[in-house]
């Protein structure tokens, strides 16, 4: 009996996409099967998707935590081809968008609240075990069948390339300005890394109406930052000058940095009661003084996202303020090539897998 056969009879669904077998990180084709599509589940076929690079960290199991074979990719994008009979969210040919997120427990009181990234027994969407015990896999694929709680519903009016990297950069930054108060005209916002995160975190501000401060190594983004994102200040992290001018200027600062890097600095930026929000993942400890914390009464905290309910609330909001990521599209076949790109920080802003018209090609003919 072939694959094919076998996984129709139990009602699975074939898929297929690249996977990285080990911790060399290199993707090649990959077969694979899903769960049926269930009542309240809904079948997604897989547009566009984001390459993150928390992609990257899993790759390489720089968290331990990596299950293989593993297919990455959470900022998804597709057009929905079926729906179970329980679904009232979607209809066939709705666009839908999947975070980072594919299930929860539903019933904890992290759950009740709409913050179920914060569930302990969250599902993530590639690399988990998923409730019926399979292995979850993400978005450098074909199709994905998911819960519909856990999709949003993408208005047509955006750009569905740039809505992909909303699902995980876009929420990374929205929900930490909202849930902090952060999120109001006239505060003074710093935003640490012009990248995936840190560029999309510069609309999101001025579509706030706040002040806006790029702080990065890079003096050669000064003008981007300025003229195109339309942030109101640019700062070398590095010019102790340009530090100490703007020492106890700012209400909040949103740091997007996954590589290790001084903190401390940062702090000396805030304002009395000011936030530092940690958003970016470094796979090595952080270090500060905690003098620097007293003295001021300031706080760092990190954010892991939002709940579903954040994350419909901010591509609606993207949508009506006309907000998506700047972004690379490319071909399944150079995946390998952009992950190379993204580790040396090649991209501006974020690499967008262009699956639906990419993933059959000559390529894909291995197993």
């Amino acid at each position: 009996m072939s694959n094919v056969m076998a996984a129709e009879e139990k009602g699975k669904v074939e898929a297929y996409g690249w996977a990285a077998r080990d911790a060399s990180g290199i993707l090649s084709p990959f077969h694979f099967t899903r769960r049926a599509n269930g009542e309240n589940d809904i079948t997604v076929k897989i547009l566009y998707c984001g390459i993150c690079h928390s992609d990257l960290h899993f790759l390489k199991d720089d968290f331990g935590m990596t299950l293989y074979p593993v297919v990455p990719g959470h900022e998804i994008v597709g057009e929905v081809t079926k729906v179970g009979r329980g679904v009232s969210k979607f209809r066939v040919g709705d666009i839908a968008g999947v975070p980072g997120l594919c299930g929860s427990c539903g019933s904890c009181s992290e759950c009740n609240q709409g913050l179920e990234v914060y569930c302990p027994k969250m599902i993530l969407t590639f690399s988990a075990r998923d409730h019926d015990g399979s292995v979850t896999q993400g978005g450098y694929s074909d199709k994905i069948v998911v819960d519909e709680h856990f999709a949003v519903v993408i208005p047509r009016t955006l750009p569905l390339d740039g809505a992909a990297p909303l699902l995980c950069a876009g929420i990374s930054v929205y929900s930490p300005m909202t849930s902090h108060g952060l999120a109001r005209p006239g505060l003074h916002l710093g935003v640490v890394g012009l990248g995936g995160l840190g560029h999309v975190a510069v609309k999101f501000a001025k579509a706030f109406e706040m002040k806006v401060t790029v702080i990065s190594t890079s003096p050669s983004k000064k003008k981007e930052a300025l003229e195109r994102l339309g942030a109101d200040a640019f700062l070398i992290s590095k010019d102790q000058q340009q530090l100490q001018d703007a020492v106890g200027t700012m209400d909040g600062i949103i740091d997007t940095v996954s590589g290790p890097h001084s903190i401390s600095p940062l702090i000396g930026l805030l304002k009395t009661h000011g936030k530092l929000i940690l958003v970016g993942a470094p796979s090595t400890p952080l270090e500060f003084s905690a003098m620097s914390l007293l003295i001021g009464g300031k706080t760092i905290t990190g954010s892991a996202g939002g709940g579903m309910k954040v994350v419909q609330e901010m591509v609606d909001f993207a949508a009506k303020h006309r907000i998506s990521a700047e972004v690379e599209v490319i071909p399944m076949e150079y995946v390998n090539t952009a992950l190379e790109r993204l580790a040396n920080n090649d991209v501006k802003y974020r690499f967008v897998i262009d699956v639906a018209n990419t993933i059959n090609s000559p390529a894909m003919a291995a197993h």
